[in-house]
């Protein structure tokens, strides 16, 4: 069967397979049917079906009389930046963020530079389905005009968050694996600014993929090495469009992707106090963090939008999600790998501690994070098991099932990107963790 998930969000499948020129070219008609002929940036992560589908987004656009400036390859939160740098009405990334190589994508930015929210998401949506497009009026096809700058509009915004002479004074040296996808130029460009010696490994934005995109331990063996073998002080991996940062200490361990977020925040809140947040899936770590710093923590449903737009409405310093994705409001209102990165290496100068002491300063938490595929299972029925199985648990139903106790917590929930069903547990005692992920899996086999 065909790969493609249209959603409020954007759509994503494997190209030639479902995803191709002519479902890129109807929903630029389906988008700027909404944005109603106004203004949109297009930028895209280096996959090499990127071309492609930017030219079919493009015409799209341009027919319902969009004018459309193209950034061109450009991290997810570069993009961003420039939505709000050029005053435009939305946005849209090609890519398919962490899925693999055959994959692509294309992702909506509002206004505010976050993704489209359920509202104007459902609308774009409804225009796709039905076919309901802006008459094409030869007089009034949209302008192009291609904007060169984004990376450095980016990198600026970066270094104004943090104090960047004091990180120019440790003079760091920094790994950097990015993944041969977006982000590399602009991390370097950041590092560089900051006075680090930069190591770059998987470098050129050539979208082939030398590792799996996803930036999780057992895919950083080369940066692993690269930082023993450098004597860097650490080291950042990134994903294909940059928008998810994991880290490296300088042992060369991959300490995990939750520790990103918890690091950053932990940093954030020693400078502006203030409410944080995180979807439901973030580690507890979160928790912690806010706990010391006496603020609150707002939970979300999964997604980075959710938590974007809770940090609009209650005014958060600093928010993000557990697979490393830190969002700045004062940068852009999605995950940013490179705002990660400078409020890492802040911390590291402030604090004149390593990575590795850093991150052992936080709680030990065991999250193990498994799958099933949802063909042929039910998640309802699945979710009508887990409660009855789990019947002492607090519940929370906002995003699948989220059930709590004190010592750990057990996340189920159908994939928004993959036609999967996620299941997710923390808690200190490992065996337990791994007890619950397997009861579930062997629940959900049995509802196939």
């Amino acid at each position: 069967m065909p790969q493609l998930i249209v959603s409020i969000s954007g759509i994503r499948g494997v190209v030639g397979d479902g995803l191709g020129p002519q479902e890129a070219a109807r929903f630029g008609l389906a988008f700027g049917t909404y944005l109603q002929g106004t203004t949109v940036a297009i930028g895209r992560d280096s996959r090499p079906t990127g071309p492609m589908l930017a030219d079919a987004l493009r015409a799209g656009l341009r027919a319902t009389g969009c004018d459309v400036f193209d950034v061109g390859i450009l991290s997810t939160p570069g993009v961003s930046v420039m939505v709000d740098r050029l005053g435009l009405m939305g946005g849209a990334v090609i890519t398919a963020s962490h899925n693999p190589f055959p994959y692509n994508g294309i992702k909506m930015l509002s206004p505010d530079g976050h993704a489209l929210d359920d509202g104007p998401g459902k609308r774009v949506l409804d225009f796709y389905t039905r076919g309901a497009f802006l008459p094409i009026d030869p007089m009034f096809i949209g302008k192009f005009e291609e904007v060169a700058d984004g990376a450095d509009v980016h990198v600026e915004r970066v270094l104004a968050t943090v104090d960047a002479a004091t990180i120019r004074a440790r003079g760091f040296s920094v790994a950097v694996d990015a993944v041969c996808g977006a982000g590399g130029r602009e991390m370097a460009m950041l590092l560089a600014r900051l006075g680090c010696k930069v190591t770059m490994i998987h470098g050129e934005p050539t979208g082939h993929f030398p590792r799996g995109p996803e930036p999780l331990p057992e895919n950083l063996g080369d940066l692993c090495r690269t930082v023993r073998e450098s004597g860097a002080a650490l080291g950042l991996a990134l994903d294909p469009d940059a928008d998810r940062l994991a880290l490296v200490d300088e042992t060369g361990a991959a300490i995990g992707e939750e520790y990103t977020l918890a690091l950053a925040a932990r940093h954030r809140l020693t400078r502006d106090r203030g409410p944080i947040a995180a979807n439901l899936s973030t580690s507890r770590l979160m928790d912690d963090v806010a706990r010391e710093a006496g603020v609150p923590l707002h939970r979300t449903p999964v997604g980075e939008v959710n938590v974007a737009l809770e940090i609009l409405l209650k005014g958060c310093v600093i928010g993000g999600e557990g697979n490393g994705g830190v969002i700045d409001p004062r940068v852009t209102l999605v995950r940013d790998s490179l705002v990660g990165a400078a409020l890492i290496l802040e911390m590291m100068a402030v604090r004149g501690r390593s990575l590795r002491e850093l991150a052992r300063e936080l709680p030990v938490y065991t999250m193990v994070k498994d799958k099933v595929p949802l063909a042929g299972t039910d998640p309802a029925s699945v979710f009508k098991a887990v409660r009855a199985r789990f019947a002492d648990a607090r519940l929370d139903e906002r995003d699948g099932l989220h059930l709590s106790w004190d010592r750990g917590w057990l996340h189920i929930r159908a994939s928004n990107t993959e036609p999967i069903l996620r299941i997710m547990a923390e808690a200190a005692d490992e065996a337990l963790v791994r007890a619950w992920v397997d009861e579930v899996k062997a629940m959900a086999a049995g509802k196939a």
